[in-house]
């Protein structure tokens, strides 16, 4: 008798000890993000920065956190940072009117006018650019759910109208697990990057005495091609190449867990850019 209720009452306090785990870790979370954005609303851009970059690193990142971290840098004059966590926080609110205006007004700043390029993808599936990749494999998932339960239906039931909704769900899942499949190929292969410092030299090779092909400036988006040995190869969408220090260039995508969508309340609060 004693076996049978020792089992309950141990699942019971491991339910309880992570339960209140989780809930510790949400105030520490709460605790960092208030006081994040409370240095940020008085003027203290570094430390908010610096409490932001602990949000990410501590597994809490999300849209609006990088949208907020995009806001400090730009407001601490760091224009390329900015640009680079405006980017980030795209992957995963690209609808969000305020971070599409914000990252359109700190590309106005760059001093390198490049034509932004747009590739097969991009160009042929338009539509995936307005999605975050979780709200595509969530579509996909649900079509399938109501492809399998109309297939069940047919069986019992067949009907005209069954047919054609049959034809309708089908097309539509065909189309969302499509665009699921694209979506997490573009981010997985997204080699994008931006220009972190003030000025950098584009060489000929990863040394530092090699010739200087060009220069680029703060914010110029570049694809990267390659590392070695502390150096990058990078490629402008005109195809001009050259390398550079990797410390240089931030990655877009390389080091962003592009499924993550965390919603606390409180990440919903956002600082203003001006």
């Amino acid at each position: 008798m004693r076996k049978g209720i020792r089992l309950p009452i141990t699942i019971l306090l491991v339910l309880l000890y992570l339960t209140s785990n989780h809930a510790a870790r949400a105030d520490e979370w709460e605790e960092g993000f208030f006081k994040a954005n409370q240095a940020y609303k008085v003027g203290d851009f570094q430390e908010a920065i610096e409490e932001y970059l602990r949000l990410i690193r501590s597994g809490h990142g999300g849209g609006q956190i990088y949208y907020n971290l995009g806001n400090a840098y730009f407001r601490a004059g760091q224009v390329g940072r900015a640009i680079l966590e405006y980017e980030r926080a795209q992957l995963l609110i690209p609808r969000d009117p305020d971070l599409n205006f914000n990252l359109s007004h700190a590309r106005d700043q760059i001093r390198d006018a490049i034509e932004e390029f747009h590739g097969f993808i991009e160009t042929a599936f338009f539509w995936l650019k307005s999605f975050n990749l979780n709200e595509l494999f969530w579509s996909f998932a649900l079509l399938n759910l109501l492809l399998w339960t109309i297939l069940i239906i047919r069986l019992f039931h067949k009907s005209e109208w069954l047919y054609y909704m049959l034809l309708l769900i089908l097309t539509s899942w065909f189309v969302a697990g499509l665009s699921f499949g694209l979506k997490y190929y573009w981010i997985s292969s997204d080699d994008r990057a931006v220009i972190l410092q003030k000025e950098v030299d584009i060489l000929a090779g990863p040394e530092e005495d090699d010739t200087v092909l060009f220069k680029l400036h703060e914010g110029t988006v570049v694809y990267r091609e390659r590392s070695e040995d502390g150096w990058s190869l990078v490629r402008l969408p005109d195809k001009k190449r050259g390398w550079v220090k990797s410390r240089a260039i931030g990655l877009i995508s390389g080091v962003l867990p592009v499924t993550s969508n965390f919603h606390s309340p409180s990440s919903r609060q956002r600082v203003p850019v001006k």
